[in-house]
């Protein structure tokens, strides 16, 4: 575990450069690809805050993502505000839904939980279906304005775009690493490993799931904000089951618990729908194969797999040094140094 947590932020380092640096040596069209993942990998980073930090299996995950997108759109559709104050009402209305919600499913536990929010989900995809005056129904919402920053320009530029989602993404993702590190963070971890010695120990255990919740639900409707203003379109579908299942698989390949390993699930889920795809009508079923694989040979998921073996390569050597073999600086032995001082006591 120590070995794990030294060498997170070098993967985290390593990972932000090429971020930052992949959009300039590589065609337009793998930009798209790579908005598509940070965008999803934020909506799985959300959920993983509840699946792997607090132990709750939610299926209904999508529902926040589509209705801040919907928000957005209508809001910048027909009340003409600019850009960032539509996306503020989306995650505003994505934590509003998410406190209604959670105010029901938190009545539950275990898989009820998941058929609670299973049924949520699919309430909201069905809202956005017959809502046809607000939503357009299953034609979908299109026309969703650009992102303007406020200085007259709009950003449809793809790179310009990506950097812009990689900068809230990036700010969002810091956000709740810090989240996870402290005493609230931690007493989530308490509340997944053992929620009943949690309250014995005095935690309102029931707040903290709950503000879990309502944080998980406004991160993925920053998400869907994201994705309305890239994809200028927004449908019932982005609400759908299948896509609160999708953003369950990214998190158990990218690694539950690990918060930084969904946006890899994520593009692994993207790179496969998109590439593989044109070369094979039968992809999701390789994206099936890839999944089983994962599961059975890397149950930490792909970071957490990652991360462990680095770990087992830095051991050895570790363990070959003085340090690691009790000798202090002067090549002292520690043991061999103790062992007078306890015989003349």
């Amino acid at each position: 575990m120590r070995h794990r947590r030294r060498r997170a932020p070098w993967f985290l380092i390593g990972g932000g450069l090429a971020l930052l640096l992949i959009p300039q040596l590589v065609p337009v069209y793998f930009t798209h690809l790579l908005i598509l993942t940070l965008v999803y990998g934020l909506a799985a980073m959300s959920l993983d805050l509840l699946l792997g930090y607090t132990g709750l299996v939610s299926f209904g995950h999508a529902a926040y993502f589509g209705t801040a997108a919907y928000t957005m759109g209508v809001v910048a559709q027909r009340l003409q505000t600019g850009s960032l104050t539509a996306m503020g009402a989306g995650v505003l209305a994505a934590a509003v839904l998410a406190a209604l919600f959670g105010l029901l499913a938190m009545r539950a536990t275990a898989v009820y939980f998941l058929i609670i929010t299973l049924a949520l989900g699919m309430g909201t995809w069905g809202l956005a279906y017959r809502w046809v005056s607000m939503t357009g129904g299953d034609n979908g919402l299109p026309g969703i304005p650009a992102v303007d920053l406020g200085f007259g320009w709009p950003l449809r530029d793809p790179v310009a775009l990506y950097y812009f989602i990689l900068l809230v993404c990036a700010a969002a993702a810091f956000l709740l690493y810090r989240l996870t590190l402290s005493p609230f963070g931690l007493a989530l971890q308490g509340i997944r490993e053992s929620e009943g010695r949690m309250r014995m120990l005095g935690y309102n255990t029931w707040l903290h799931k709950y503000l879990a919740f309502i944080l998980a639900g406004a991160t993925g409707g920053l998400a869907g904000t994201l994705y309305a203003a890239y994809n200028g379109f927004v449908s019932p579908t982005d609400l759908h089951i299948t896509a609160s299942a999708e953003q369950v698989l990214m998190v158990i390949l990218g690694g539950s618990g690990t918060l930084f390993g969904p946006v890899l699930g994520a593009g692994v889920v993207v790179f496969l729908r998109n590439l593989v795809s044109a070369y094979a009508q039968r992809w999701l079923l390789i994206l099936g194969i890839v999944f089983i694989v994962t599961v059975l040979h890397a149950p930490e998921g792909l970071l957490g797999k990652a991360l462990t073996l680095a770990g087992r390569r830095a051991r050895p050597a570790a363990s070959g040094t003085p340090e690691a073999a009790g000798a202090r600086p002067g090549g002292v032995v520690a043991e061999q140094a103790t062992e007078p001082e306890q015989e003349g006591a």
